[in-house]
């Protein structure tokens, strides 16, 4: 059940803007020091994911990502999840006014082990959510 409650707190109260907690709290405790979350491009160290949700819990403030359905075999979890929010600001190189918005899906592929995110693949529909802001 600990693999669970790491995933759920993910994306519930690091992902998900909310009052309770951040980002920063949420995440020393759940993922690994050795943490990595890969990209198509890029790597992310724990540092580097805490510093970027941070940033953009400022630019979201209504930043939501809410698991649609999770799959798991062993110590993995699949998760596809529905990310909506409304930036305000620099957003990718979008001026945004906080006056549109994005509803767009993911695809993770984590490896949790007691209780701590080890790794985790991501993918992000990224560019339906600029024509979403553009139009």
């Amino acid at each position: 059940m600990k693999n669970r409650e790491a995933l759920s707190a993910f994306y519930n109260k690091a992902l998900t803007v909310n009052t309770e907690t951040t980002p920063e709290v949420v995440l020393n405790e759940i993922l690994a020091d050795n943490f990595v979350s890969k990209g198509s491009i890029e790597n992310k160290s724990k540092e580097q994911l805490i510093g970027q949700l941070g940033f953009f819990w400022k630019l979201i403030p209504d930043l939501k990502w809410e698991p649609q359905e999770i799959f798991s075999e062993g110590n993995k979890f699949i998760v596809r999840s529905l990310v909506t929010g409304t930036p305000n600001g620099d957003f990718m190189g979008l001026p945004t006014d906080g006056t549109k918005s994005f509803s767009i899906m993911t695809i993770d592929i984590h490896t949790i082990i007691d209780g701590k995110d080890i790794e985790v693949y991501h993918l992000e529909d990224w560019g339906t959510a600029m024509k979403q802001l553009k139009s």
